[in-house]
């Protein structure tokens, strides 16, 4: 079965999507629509932008998700068996199945952006890559230090992503150094993603989804939330609603994945990180890109 899968924020790169702009009248049509809905352009910053221009995140977020979407719009016989994405990539493998659309998918993200921003502002927080760990000991260790530090990305077996209060997060790192992991790295990020800290966020975002219509999607989309395929579009709204504060269960959807049939991953939009991620979950997957 075909799987596509979308990434998210950190894998922007100067110039993305400017080939496809060039080469493909129906993609320059969808970017420069992006840049009217948005009100600036974006187009502009992505394929002539610097990278700090490139790392806001009022700018990422649609940055990639318009890479991804309309890489997937513009492919010929696009047929999803299954798509997931990472994180913002969820709102882009939303759109690849049809349960939004391309305006939707891109309005919910720039306010999705605005409002993780805001909450970014409004607390000191920060996220770090634990590598050589089991999960279930970076759990335990993050429950029992004090302050708001949780598991926020389960990317692969033995890269977990921590999130939560500065503090807290120093202090947990520590603690899992002693405890053996082979790194605790502090990510050079603008604040806690996927914690607690993103309420605020969550509560914004929780009134733009609700007044969004969703349709059933061409394919089961397995969503960050619970690992699961699901169809049914209430669902679908309610663990997106959920995912800001909520980890992002990779290594279980991709699992899943395969317990459910997948034969082929192709990542769609900027970068390689996913496939490097699929890989090694199981160095036998099938792997490509598509940028």
């Amino acid at each position: 079965m075909k799987v596509f899968i979308f990434p998210g924020q950190g894998a922007q790169f100067t110039g993305m999507g400017k080939e496809l702009y060039n080469s493909n009248e129906k993609a320059k049509e969808l970017f420069e629509k992006s840049n009217d809905i948005l009100g600036f352009r974006i187009s502009d910053i992505m394929f002539e932008g610097s990278a700090e221009e490139l790392k806001e995140t009022k700018v990422t977020q649609p940055a990639v998700f318009l890479h991804s979407v309309i890489v997937a719009l513009t492919t010929e016989n696009f047929s999803p068996e299954m798509v997931a994405g990472h994180s913002l990539g969820e709102l882009s493998a939303l759109v690849a199945a049809g349960v939004i659309t391309f305006e939707d998918g891109l309005n919910i993200v720039s306010k999705r952006a605005q409002a993780m921003q805001k909450a970014c502002e409004e607390t000191t927080g920060t996220m770090a890559a634990i590598l050589g760990l089991d999960d279930d000991v970076v759990e335990k260790i993050c429950a029992e230090t004090e302050g708001v530090v949780v598991a926020a990305n389960y990317n692969c077996p033995g890269q977990l992503v921590i999130s939560g209060e500065l503090n807290a997060v120093k202090k947990a790192c520590d603690t899992l150094i002693e405890a053996g992991a082979r790194r605790a790295l502090v990510l050079p990020v603008g604040g806690a993603f996927h914690s607690p800290l993103m309420d605020p966020a969550r509560e914004e975002l929780a009134d733009v989804i609700n007044n969004t219509v969703f349709n059933n999607p061409i394919c089961p989309v397995y969503q960050n939330v619970n690992a699961q395929p699901v169809q049914n579009p209430e669902i679908i709204k309610q663990n997106l609603i959920s995912q800001l504060t909520s980890p992002v269960k990779w290594t279980q959807i991709i699992k899943n994945m395969l317990a459910d049939g997948a034969s082929s991953f192709t990542e769609i939009g900027p970068g390689k990180t996913l496939q490097g991620l699929v890989k090694k979950v199981d160095r036998q997957i099938e792997t490509a890109g598509v940028q």
